[in-house]
């Protein structure tokens, strides 16, 4: 929804102060600028990116129209279904979560929160990290070091895309130049044609410098940073689901353990120690 308004704003602030200061519209109507800036754009974007961050990028942008990949609900069902896990593994032992941890899929307890149970990653990780508590091979030390060398990778991967975006915006205003010079060099080849002529080559050469900088500034280096937001968002989920299977294995009860991954969370996002009590004694219920 950010997305949409914003692209309005910026189309109704920079085009509506151009008409209103007396501007044509159809002046600033260039397709072959479009071409030569999106098209050299595109191009060294291609260059410069893996096909896996380039298929990332396009799956990720119309992604940002869907808000937040982590909304409160996800952190509450997060916390619950860990909840359960410990719970159970306190009762029943360690190896009485093995099958749950195994096939997670066919688990009753993942099966409870279809929102965490769709997210691949993130029930790999639970299923990881919970089969090494399970083997006791690790102490928590141990598994604090994996888990952080783990989600540094991941983290940078899903970095990645938003950064080859802001490459891309670092580029515009410089190909927006290289449009612009292109329209001066045809301008100078018809410098004896009629002054109407000429005047509208200068026109749309300089078209093509201000697409340059609008495109980077107004569209393209604002998706970056959507796209690096919603990275980090995922950290922090991330860093929720770390700081709860930590407190596990330290040895504290399931209700502290998921109180650790409550206090980690976004002020904005974090509920309160209420509204997490009532929201595990309903998926009890």
């Amino acid at each position: 929804m950010n997305l949409i308004l914003g692209a309005i704003i910026v189309v109704v602030a920079v085009f509506g102060g151009f008409v209103a200061h007396g501007g044509q519209l159809l002046a600033i109507w260039q397709p072959y600028e479009v071409v030569i800036i999106c098209g050299a754009a595109l191009g060294a974007f291609v260059i410069s990116n893996s096909m896996k961050t380039i298929i990332k990028v396009f799956k990720g942008i119309p992604a940002l129209m869907g808000g937040p990949k982590y909304k409160k609900s996800h952190y509450l069902d997060l916390l619950a279904l860990l909840y359960d896990l410990f719970t159970k593994a306190r009762k029943e032992g360690l190896m009485g979560i093995e099958p749950d941890i195994e096939e997670p899929h066919e688990s009753a307890i993942f099966q409870k929160y279809p929102s965490i149970l769709k997210d691949h990653h993130v029930v790999e990780f639970i299923s990881d990290y919970m089969r090494l508590v399970v083997s006791g091979s690790m102490n928590p030390f141990e598994l604090d070091n994996l888990m952080d060398i783990e989600l540094e990778t991941h983290h940078h991967e899903v970095g990645e895309p938003g950064h080859a975006v802001q490459r891309v915006a670092d580029a515009l205003p410089a190909f927006g130049i290289v449009a612009a010079v292109l329209g001066i060099v045809n301008t100078m080849d018809s410098l004896g044609g009629p002054i109407e002529e000429i005047g509208g080559k200068v026109a749309a050469a300089l078209v093509g410098t201000f697409l340059g900088i609008l495109l980077a500034y107004g569209f393209v280096g604002p998706m970056s940073t959507a796209l690096e937001r919603r990275a980090e968002d995922e950290a922090k989920f991330y860093a929720c689901l770390k700081a709860c299977i930590l407190a596990n294995v330290q040895g504290y009860s399931p209700q502290v353990a998921v109180e650790f991954g409550r206090k980690t969370m976004a002020s904005t996002l974090r509920p309160s120690f209420q509204e997490l009590e009532q929201h595990l004694r309903g998926t009890k219920e």
